[in-house]
């Protein structure tokens, strides 16, 4: 689908609006109403937009910026070294197009590139909070703000008792962490809020990033927030305690010897496949951990190395987030179709711009049945939320209503399962008095030719009786030629029936007809299913 020029400058202001919208709820106001996930491919399908159409890029985009600026209710706190957020990338391919611009830039500066190392560690999906020590007691705690000016939530933070309120030694620092909260304390804290009618939160980052931003500090302290620290940005009057770190892992490990809680979950890898070996291992274990994760951070070892690369406008070039694939994403609706079963039931389909979610690209998601879409409010050509988890068909948990332009249209249920079914449908009912209707439509012609084609593919599927070379075109054109009504047609079949069809030829005609043979000896299991 092509769009004009206009079309693709009204989506981008779109998208600049609602971003800026979500990002004033949740970096300022407190009040997140959306996942991160959701906040960042809205980000993403921004940035490559204007990736492809730079003329059309508005200089406020907030693509051109960090974060957001701290509430006035809190007092606002410079930074003594600005904070940056990582650049990300998605597949192998990206991993090894950047370090081949590193490996560039370092060989322009003249520093070796032959020995060249990574600390990987684990991105916290939390909420990032930079503490500063002077004389080796802690005087702020601050979050990110805007990079350069954040809020002042020592109050909240001095509640984590994994924060060490003085230092074994009386030296000036400024450290960088991510607050977060375990799983279960989420559970517990939802459960609370539910009792109370109050919205849960929707996953342990916002739970976090809520509790540090309370003006009351008793409510930070009735939950169960941790931090780990990672990084250091300031080291001075060490030199009679402590050595300064030249590597990320001794900063790492003078961080564990200060007091701090430091995930220990890292690796140093010495190339882009240990790397790989490394985040493809932890895609399935993200979840087993009682903190969030969403990918793993990649940094140059060497400090002096990150200190000679330094950073871009918006991030360092020596460190990179290598994100793990999206189970959330945003899409647009671009059709909503009804697909029949065996049974007769009716079911409304979405297709969607293709998306990649969860390792995957999805181009269609379930909607269940049409009280899922007037629950949704969905209409075509609505940006929506995606969902998928596992092995599990994507569904559209959500419909962000900001993003329409006026030109989205409803879906008429109940025509568009006549059109499926060649003649009328039914709702049938349920309980025992014939007085509720059930969410499901079904074909009223049991015999309709979409009922029938569902029946023959479900026969015929690898569950069933598994015969090879059957499918759903294939069942089509064999009943549009009058050579197959029902399950039994299939093995009058001879080879001279189908070869003369389209797509089959001699050899592919054998091949059929032996796959049917093969199916008249079948298992007992795969008959009944059948």
């Amino acid at each position: 689908m092509s769009y004009s020029q206009q079309q693709i400058k009204e989506r981008m202001e779109k998208l600049i609006a609602e971003i800026d919208r979500l990002r004033v709820l949740y970096h300022v106001q407190d009040d997140p109403q959306a996942d991160d996930v959701v906040y960042s491919s809205l980000m993403d399908e921004l940035r490559e937009l204007e990736k492809q159409y730079p003329h059309l890029r508005d200089a406020s985009s907030p693509t051109q910026r960090i974060g957001g600026k701290p509430r006035d209710a809190f007092r606002k706190t410079v930074h003594k070294v600005r904070q940056w957020s990582f650049d990300d990338l998605f597949d192998y391919e990206s991993l090894v197009a950047w370090e081949e611009k590193v490996k560039r830039m370092m060989d322009k500066k003249g520093l070796d590139t032959t020995e060249l190392a990574y600390c990987c560690e684990m991105k916290i999906d939390g909420l990032k909070i930079i503490l500063t020590y002077e004389k080796g007691k802690l005087v702020t705690a601050a979050t990110r703000g805007d990079g350069i000016t954040g809020e002042d939530v020592t109050h909240n933070i001095k509640t984590i008792h994994s924060v060490p309120l003085t230092l074994p030694y009386p030296i000036d620092l400024v450290v960088v962490g991510e607050v977060w909260l375990p799983a279960q304390e989420l559970e517990r804290i939802n459960a609370e809020r539910a009792k109370n009618d109050e919205t849960p939160f929707a996953n342990a980052r916002n739970a976090a990033a809520g509790s540090i931003r309370q003006l009351d500090p008793r409510i930070a302290a009735g939950r169960k927030l941790d931090m780990f620290v990672y990084d250091i940005d300031v080291l001075e009057g060490n030199e009679q305690y402590c050595e300064t770190p030249q590597t990320q892992i001794a900063v790492l490990g003078l961080l564990q010897e200060l007091g701090f809680k430091v995930n220990r979950i890292f690796q140093l890898c010495d190339s882009c496949d240990a790397i790989e070996k490394m985040y493809t291992a932890w895609i399935d274990k993200r979840n087993d951990q009682d903190f969030a994760i969403d990918g793993v951070v990649i940094k140059i070892n060497d400090k002096n190395a990150q200190k000679a690369l330094g950073y871009t406008g918006k991030a360092p070039r020596f460190a990179i987030a290598y994100k793990f694939p999206a189970e959330k994403t945003t899409t647009v609706v671009e059709n909503i179709t009804v697909q029949v079963g065996r049974t007769g039931v009716l079911t409304p389909v979405a297709h969607l711009r293709p998306v990649a979610v969860a390792g995957t690209t999805v181009s269609r998601a379930t909607l269940h049945n049409e009280d899922e879409i007037n629950r949704l409010g969905l209409k075509i050509g609505d940006t929506v939320v995606v969902q998928k988890a596992g092995d599990i068909i994507p569904e559209i948990v959500e419909v962000l209503t900001n993003m329409r332009t006026g030109k989205e249209q409803s879906f008429d249920m109940r025509t568009a399962c006549r059109t499926v079914c060649g003649g009328d449908v039914v709702r049938d009912t349920i309980g025992t008095k014939n007085t509720e209707n059930s969410v499901a439509y079904y074909c009223k012609d049991a015999n309709s030719f979409a009922m029938r084609k569902e029946q023959l593919r479900h026969f015929v599927s690898r569950k069933g009786m598994n015969i090879d070379g059957l499918g759903e075109k294939i069942i089509v054109q064999l009943m549009d030629e009058g050579l197959v009504a029902d399950q039994s047609d299939f093995f009058a079949l001879a080879k001279g029936d189908v070869e003369h069809l389209e797509r089959f030829a001699q050899k592919s005609a054998e091949n059929l007809i032996a796959a049917i043979d093969r199916a008249k000896r079948v298992e007992l299991a795969k008959f009944l299913f059948a």
